[in-house]
This record gives C-alpha cells, sequence and structure tokens, in this order.
C-alpha cells in the first residue's frame, strides 16, 4: 500500500477544514442524547417524529424476533424471506396508494438497485443538482446518459427534455424533500413535463415519509400525485424510526425489480424484528397525527426565529432547516461553540454541500419542547454575534 497516498491526502482534507470524525452516541435518540459522555440537546437527527426511541417500536421488535428469530439468515429470494416481510411490504403499499412494494436494507441500495436495474445504455435520466449522491451513483452504475438540471429549474429541464432525442427510455428522478436545503421539489411540475415529453418519474421520499401530506404519505400526497409518479422510493431509518427502504408502484414494476435489482437479490433479508417494529411505526404514524402537527407546529417557530435573527435559511419548507455560514471552517466552530453550550448540531461541508455553502443542519423533531427551541435560538443569537456572522 502506498502509504504516502493516504498521509497526504488526509493532510489535504485536515488543511481545508473538511476532516470528519465520528462521536459515540449513548442511549436512545430523542431530543436529548449523550454525546462524548455528557447529556446535550440533539438538533441533528432525522428522527423526526420522535419514533427512534420509542418503546412501543422496541415492544413490536421483541416480538418479531421471538416469533422469527433475530437474522433472516439468507437472500429473501433463497430461504430468507419471511412474514414480517410480507407483512410490511402490505402494509407500505397500502399507505402509500400503491399495488405493491420491494424491502431494500437501506435507502443507498434502493436507489443504486433501482436506477441500475431499470436504465441501461440508450437511456437518460435527468436529475436534480441537489440529488442524494445514492442517486447519482445508482444513474452511474447503470450507465444512462446522465443530465443534471439546476436545482428545481423547471425551464432547464424542460430545454434539456426538449433537446434530448433518440434515447431509448427517459426518466426524471428527484428528491421530494432536499436532505441539506430542507426544501421541496416542485413535483405537480415535473409531472406535467414528464407527461409532455413521455418520460418515466422517480421520487425519493426519504425525508417526506411520515412528515408530509395531510396523513403522513410523502410528498405525492402533498402534491395529490399518487397516480402519477412511476416509482415512488422511501426510506424508514427516518420519521419512521427504525431501518430499511422501500420501492413502491405497478405489480410488474416489483416483480421486475425482485428478479433485476442486484441490490435486493444479493443481500441477506432485513432482521424480521426491524420489519415488525417498521410495521408498528407506520401505525403510530396513521394513529397519532398530533406527532405531526407538533412537528410542524415546532418547525415554524424554529424557521421563523432564525430568520428573524437574520440567519440564511435558504429555502427551507421542513423540519430541516440549514443555517448557512459560508465558510468551512467557520461552520465547524459555530458547531463546536454550540456544543460547548449543550446543543448537538453537525457542521456540513463540501463535498456534500456546494462550496462556499457549508452550514449547520438544524433538524426539528416532534418532541423537541418550547424551551428547547428557545434555548438554540438564544445560544445561535450570541454566538452568531461574538463570531460577527450577522452582516
Amino acid at each position: 500500500m502506498n502509504k504516502l497516498f493516504l498521509e497526504e491526502n488526509l493532510a489535504d482534507i485536515r488543511g481545508k477544514g473538511l476532516e470528519r470524525a465520528l462521536r459515540l452516541a449513548e442511549g436512545p435518540q430523542g431530543r436529548k442524547i449523550r454525546i462524548n459522555g455528557r447529556d446535550v440537546l440533539n438538533f441533528c437527527s432525522n428522527n423526526y417524529l420522535g419514533l427512534a426511541g420509542d418503546a412501543r417500536l422496541a415492544r413490536a421488535a421483541a416480538e418479531g424476533m421471538s416469533r422469527e428469530g433475530f437474522g433472516a439468515g439468507a437472500s429473501r429470494l433463497v430461504c430468507g424471506n419471511m412474514s414480517a416481510h410480507l407483512q410490511l411490504e402490505a402494509k407500505i403499499a397500502r399507505f402509500k396508494g400503491a399495488e405493491e412494494s420491494l424491502l431494500f436494507s437501506t435507502g443507498y441500495m434502493a436507489n443504486v438497485g433501482i436506477l441500475s436495474s431499470l436504465f441501461g445504455r440508450g437511456d437518460i435520466i435527468f436529475s436534480d443538482r441537489f440529488n442524494h449522491a445514492s442517486i447519482i451513483d445508482g444513474i452511474l452504475l447503470s450507465q444512462a446518459k446522465m443530465k443534471r438540471y439546476p436545482h428545481k429549474d423547471m425551464g432547464s429541464l424542460r430545454k434539456m427534455l426538449s433537446e434530448a432525442r433518440g434515447f431509448r427510455k427517459r426518466c426524471i428522478v428527484t428528491d421530494s424533500v432536499f436532505s441539506m436545503d430542507g426544501d421541496i421539489a416542485p413535483l405537480d411540475k415535473i409531472v406535467s413535463l414528464a407527461e409532455e415529453y413521455d418520460c418515466w418519474v422517480m421520487v425519493d421520499e426519504a425525508h417526506a415519509f411520515g412528515v408530509l401530506g395531510e396523513q403522513g404519505k410523502g410528498a405525492v400526497e402533498l402534491f395529490g400525485l399518487e397516480d402519477k409518479i412511476d416509482i415512488q422510493m422511501g426510506t424508514l431509518s427516518k420519521a419512521a424510526g427504525c431501518f430499511g427502504a422501500y420501492c413502491c408502484g405497478s405489480r410488474n414494476l416489483i416483480k421486475f425489480l425482485m428478479n433485476r435489482a442486484r441490490s435486493f437479490i444479493y443481500t441477506t433479508g432485513l432482521p424480521p424484528g426491524v420489519a415488525a417494529a417498521a410495521c408498528r411505526a407506520i401505525e403510530i404514524i396513521e394513529d397519532e397525527p398530533q406527532r405531526r402537527e407538533r412537528l410542524w407546529e415546532n418547525t415554524r417557530y424554529m424557521l421563523n426565529g432564525l430568520r428573524r435573527m437574520g440567519w440564511e435559511t435558504l429555502d427551507s419548507q421542513t423540519p430541516i432547516i440549514p443555517v448557512v455560514v459560508k465558510d468551512a471552517g467557520l461552520a465547524v466552530t459555530l458547531s463546536q461553540r454550540l456544543l460547548g453550550e449543550g446543543v448537538f448540531i453537525s457542521a456540513i461541508r463540501p463535498p456534500t454541500v456546494p462550496q462556499n455553502t457549508s452550514r449547520l443542519r438544524v433538524s426539528v423533531m416532534a418532541t423537541h419542547e418550547r424551551e428547547d427551541l428557545n434555548f438554540v435560538l438564544d445560544c445561535l443569537a450570541r454566538i452568531g454575534e461574538e463570531l460577527c456572522l450577522f452582516s
């Protein structure tokens, strides 16, 4: 191994203020979390509804394990297809208003498997420039031609579509909620363009599942497009507080993926206890709309407070609120200062976000109390002033 290569590259990362390190999180995920041995307020988790530490999910997981053991033991196409998987897939399909659904082990595996199996040479995929890395990697693996349109720029997308001739299949793929900016894709306009130019539409609902829509079914429900989206993908690790991912759509789509998606075929099935917990989480999402109402109440309060203070929050419309400070070093300093005050918010730097847009990614949860929100706002006001971050 060329050790000099590693040393030089790590030094370069360190010199640019982009070095990352793991912090130890202890105890259940919730509004408070223990980081490196200290209890702090947690404002960087995707646990939007506060379900990750819910005892009902733990009980459902234990009951699932008592029935079917801990591990699935094999790929689901070998002998790892268990009743908990089938129950969860049926529940997801019903919840999302689709004919069928298929479980994947992670959101990354879902996007890579879906895109690389459905599309290939001779096809073209149009991808929002701010789409998740797993979407980009899935397109690259598919070997389809990729065209990245400027973020939510429907004029540019239309121009690209009008110029794309001679391809076998065309697809527009987008996150519904963008994980670093917190804004929402214009799905109604995307579907309209797809119908005009005969394109497939794929939507990644990872940060919208359980959060958006009257019943928490996602942005597809919010826009009333349940019968207009060809491929709906999402995760169970955020608002649902569990683990795993899904794709839902037509019966033929699911049969195709079951036979062609390598990231489904060649991996062990989800542990049955995890699937059982996810089933319970969806039931809670359906039965307790007050969780979602509290989440949005907290989101509006935090977003309004930050904007009144003068922080740049981009076009956030969701519980994901970017606090942009531009410089990577300042973002790290602000994060460290907040941690010293007892507030955990991670600094997000390139390559996760574009150059000169480094930020703190504030993530609001339903379980945050008003005093938590006020404390964070007060800390950001004081530390921001001390670091001269206000214009």
